[in-house]
């Protein structure tokens, strides 16, 4: 992710912050230190949005250990001011695989919960521990802790709301693919229901309560939603399929000693953006993406070669692979496109709007037959 900055790594998982998060940190202090009247108050403001955010790597590591344990690796976690992110290498399709990381993360939350708990209770009392236990209860190391007791229990129990992205509308989905063996049916049935909790917001925010973050919250649900049925689809079209079945056949390619007007004479002429480099004897060297050709013509002039320009260290794929583990590749390397070869032969390319293209068409056809 841009602006993200990495702070450390752990079981191999690297920990990202992103830059807007210190935004959330300024703001934190500032208001602590209004309230308070004094830096100590700020500083124990920005510690204590530092530990809940600690909390939430925590939350997170749940679910990428547990993905782990099924061979699914994360790339990586990234802190932002709205919560944490693991972007796993890919979801589940084993619902009660998918049923157990979702739940690794609140189950994190419930665990620290009842720690932090018999903490404060063995301290000071059972009656004490819930009277801190609301963020403003005082000030000291108790009510810090008291006031972490009340984050994890909120985070879990926020977090299994049955809607995505919250880890409960993924606990709905696998029961109810568990139930009925289908998958994509299932994803469906919980992004409907996640767009219902979405309007519940919206309304109770709106015109009940008057709380524009709950309103907030509709909108990352609505997103979150929608954004699950269009990745579910997406792998339920491509499931099975082989890349010679979509990709892009019809390519203008590149030589390495062409001028870098000859690509630009390719876009003006027609859609493709990319271009694979093949040599004199017709194996791919290379990749010139349109980003590498206005830079190298801001940079060089027209008459630069593209054998400057181009990428070398690119990824290609065989035409007979499944079209997910190409577009997985795809995704992970961040590339424009992907030269499918037969041994030296270049064949097409795969890029993300044929993807699309192919994944509307069967949409299309399915609504058809329907």
């Amino acid at each position: 992710m841009r602006w993200s900055y990495r702070i450390g790594r752990v079981a191999g998982i690297g920990i990202y912050v992103h830059a807007t998060f210190l935004i959330l940190l300024v703001w934190y202090g500032l208001a602590a230190y209004r309230e308070g009247g004094t830096v100590a108050a700020a500083v124990a403001g920005v510690l204590f949005i530092l530990a809940v955010f600690a909390v939430v790597v925590l939350h997170e590591l749940g679910h990428a250990l547990t993905a782990a344990r099924y061979g699914i690796p994360t790339r990586d976690i990234t802190l932002l001011p709205i919560g944490g992110v693991a972007r796993l290498e890919r979801m589940p399709r084993e619902p009660r695989q998918e049923l157990l990381i979702a739940l690794a993360g609140p189950a994190v939350n419930a665990v620290l919960a009842l720690l932090l708990y018999l903490l404060l209770a063995a301290t000071g009392g059972m009656r004490s521990a819930l009277e801190l236990g609301t963020v403003g209860g005082g000030s000291g190391v108790r009510p810090f802790l008291a006031q972490l007791l009340s984050v994890n229990i909120w985070l879990a129990l926020f977090n299994l709301i049955p809607a995505f992205p919250m880890d409960g509308g993924r606990v709905l989905r696998a029961l109810l693919a568990m139930r009925s063996g289908n998958y994509a049916r299932a994803t469906e049935q919980a992004a409907s229901l996640g767009r219902l909790f979405a309007l519940l917001f919206a309304v109770l925010g709106l015109f009940v309560v008057h709380n524009p973050f709950l309103v907030f919250i509709a909108l990352f649900v609505w997103l979150g939603a929608a954004g699950e049925a269009a990745t579910v689809q997406t792998s339920s079209s491509l499931e099975g399929v082989p890349l010679d079945r979509l990709m892009i056949t019809d390519v203008r390619t590149l030589s390495p000693s062409d001028p870098l007007s000859r690509a630009v004479q390719h876009i003006l002429a027609g859609f493709q953006q990319d271009f694979p480099v093949v040599d004199d004897t017709g194996r791919v060297t290379g990749v010139l993406t349109r980003t590498d050709l206005m830079r190298s013509l801001a940079e060089r002039g027209a008459e630069s070669l593209v054998g400057d320009a181009m990428h070398r260290d690119f990824q290609t794929a065989d035409p007979t692979e499944p079209v997910e583990h190409a577009l997985a590749r795809l995704r992970s390397c961040g590339c424009n496109v992907l030269p499918v070869v037969r041994g030296r032969e270049l064949l097409g390319v795969l890029t993300m709007d044929n993807v699309g293209e192919y994944v509307m068409v069967q949409s299309a056809l399915r609504g058809v037959r329907a």
